[in-house]
């Protein structure tokens, strides 16, 4: 359970990519980092957060996806997105366990984004605590390419614009989109029910919620973390970096334990 009963968290992971781009018929968050499924790292990251409910949505027909799910984390709720059509049509394939979530916060966490961790999902969760209604992990970087961009004033978050629909202007901003999100429960279907799909994709983004909560005075926040946090496993080349991410991190760890166990022993 939470150490914040008065705030408890359910976090809806999407999960029904189908990972063309991964050159496999191996569901994408299957793939494996540090020898654990990209979903894998995922849960557990939820789990070690202290998420009372779990949602994961998956595909149709990808029946090694819930039957890993089932594995891991049998209490989990699985729903079904027969229709791709965007962020928060995913979000919303799971109705049914924000409507039973009708206080505290929802995290919307994605499936094959592996190294986020439980510290950063804890920090969307002060956010929200702290007065925000829907709070979104974003990063600086030099290279912002095909990232959507978050169009801040002071420490408030106005709007995400994707790179597709952004003016040249907005597509100079370096701070981005994670993708990552927290909204507050009591907020967060209204939200996501009132999204449209006039963009260049024709798609019902989640990062939409942002303007429409600010539209309805509510406060939005930026929580940020590293870049690599939020590095989503699209191709075997996004694979390989998250790996070697993996690897440093388990050396660092490695390294710190040793150090803490020679402290000790010399203390």
């Amino acid at each position: 359970m939470s150490d914040t009963p008065l705030f408890p968290t359910l976090a809806v992971i999407l999960a029904a990519g189908q990972g063309s781009r991964m050159r496999s018929t191996l569901p994408k968050v299957l793939h494996q980092v540090g020898n654990r499924p990209l979903l894998g790292h995922v849960l557990a990251s939820s789990l070690a957060a202290d998420v009372d409910r779990l949602a994961v949505v998956i595909g149709p027909d990808q029946q090694a996806v819930a039957d890993y799910v089932r594995q891991q984390a049998p209490e989990a709720q699985q729903f079904i997105q027969y229709e791709r059509l965007g962020t928060a049509h995913a979000v919303l394939a799971a109705q049914p366990a924000l409507q039973a979530h009708s206080e505290g916060c929802v995290l919307v966490l994605f499936g094959d984004s592996p190294l986020i961790g439980a510290n950063t999902l804890a920090r969307l969760r002060q956010a929200l605590i702290g007065g925000a209604a829907v709070a979104v992990a974003g990063f600086v970087t030099s290279q912002p390419g095909p990232y959507g961009r978050l169009l801040t004033e002071g420490e408030w978050l106005l709007a995400i614009r994707e790179a597709k629909d952004a003016s040249p202007a907005e597509l100079e901003v370096q701070l981005c989109n994670g993708g990552v999100m927290g909204l507050r429960a009591e907020h967060c279907l209204g939200l996501l029910q009132r999204i449209g799909k006039a963009n260049a994709q024709g798609e019902y983004y989640l990062t939409d919620a942002v303007a429409l909560a600010n539209a309805a005075g509510l406060a939005v926040q930026v929580v940020e973390v590293a870049e690599e946090e939020v590095l989503g496993v699209n191709d075997p080349e996004q694979l390989q970096a998250a790996e070697q991410i993996f690897q440093r991190r388990l050396r660092q760890q490695i390294a710190h334990n040793s150090h803490s166990e020679a402290s000790a022993v010399n203390a």
